[in-house]
């Protein structure tokens, strides 16, 4: 088959490369479309591959071709999504469901091949099927779907309370529907991009504020009548975001830092004392599991594609390439700002 093999720091070859051979209780998937994830741009750009040559990519969908003995639950011609978290299922984490927490995982596209490639196998458990009237571009979100959903689950979400997104990226703008789909009051979307605050308009959030605007804290504040927000989501992982959410915060509200910074994050004692003042309970969100495996993140986010509910918009797509082009995709990262949304990737074999 034909896959994108990274062999070293931004060595990236659209190549042959063995077709995957499945064992007893695995499927084999061929690729119809495959997401750039954030990050998966320090793996190719930045060195930070678990080792080389390998084929990355995890977010993703296609069709089942092949299934191996002892399979129940899914057959070919079946369209999945892949939820790509290998787990042990043997430690104390994931004993007790929680496998984003598993110290002994493996990983379809950072640790074993994955989705930038014609063909992926993956466990019978792995492949989560979804209706017809969901095509295969949306297929491909549902990775970072179950990301949002799993925030709103540590957060222990409850409907009747204002709720603030800060980032419109991909992951900000599900939390913003999963927010309204389990009823919030309004859901405030936070950027500094009009496009994407225009988007998430467009996708049912209540207000947009852009961070640009030099008095967007007292008008978000006015919205709350000085009380802040129940929930806050922080899905950017940057300083700005992350310290915003401490000031955005309600009395004994809850915020749930879902993005992943990648810089040192320093907190002025005023600032960080705000989680002691207003008593607000502050949880991190990892991957998007529970139990059973993979868990209702993944059953949901089919079920609710489905009926309409959490809306697909080709707005979230920033460019459709086919995989042999995925050098050039990656290339636009290299220049700050041009990316705006998703590069999906579309096989073309």
């Amino acid at each position: 088959m034909k896959a994108a093999v990274l062999h070293a720091n931004d060595d990236l070859r659209y190549e042959e490369y063995p077709t995957p051979r499945i064992n007893d209780g695995e499927v084999l998937v061929k690729i119809k479309a495959t997401g750039i994830c954030g990050s998966d741009i320090p793996r190719v750009l930045r060195n930070g591959a678990h080792y080389y040559p390998i084929v990355l990519g995890h977010e993703f969908s296609g069709e089942v071709v092949e299934v191996g003995k002892e399979i129940t639950t899914i057959k070919v011609g079946d369209r999945v999504a892949g939820a790509p978290l290998l787990p042990c299922f043997k430690c104390e984490d994931c004993q007790r469901g929680s496998y984003s927490q598993c110290k002994f995982y493996s990983f379809i596209g950072s640790r074993t091949q994955g989705s930038f490639a014609e063909y992926v196998k993956l466990p019978e458990r792995n492949a989560v099927k979804f209706d017809a009237s969901v095509s295969f571009e949306q297929g491909a979100f549902f990775e970072p779907s179950t990301v949002a959903l799993h925030g709103l689950n540590r957060a222990n979400y409850h409907g009747g309370e204002d709720v603030a997104i800060l980032g419109g990226g991909t992951i900000g703008l599900f939390t913003a529907q999963w927010a309204k789909i389990y009823g919030a009051k309004r859901v405030f979307v936070f950027d500094i991009d009009n496009d994407r605050l225009v988007l998430a308009k467009k996708l049912g959030a209540d207000v947009t504020i852009n961070t640009l605007d030099s008095n967007f804290y007292e008008i978000a504040m006015d919205y709350t009548n000085k009380k802040g927000f129940g929930f806050v989501f922080e899905t950017a992982g940057v300083d700005a975001t992350m310290k915003l959410a401490f000031e955005l915060a309600g009395n004994r509200s809850s915020v749930c830092f879902i993005g992943t910074p990648a810089k040192d994050l320093i907190f002025t004692p005023r600032l960080f004392e705000n989680m002691n003042r207003k008593e607000f309970y502050l949880t991190g969100s990892w991957m998007s599991y529970s139990a059973p495996f993979p868990g209702k993140e993944w059953e949901l986010t089919a079920h609710f594609f489905a009926t309409g509910a959490l809306k697909f918009d080709e707005s979230l797509i920033f460019k459709k390439m086919p995989l042999s082009e995925i050098k050039a995709a990656f290339d636009m990262y290299k220049t700050p700002g041009t990316v705006k949304g998703k590069i999906l990737l579309l096989n073309d074999a």
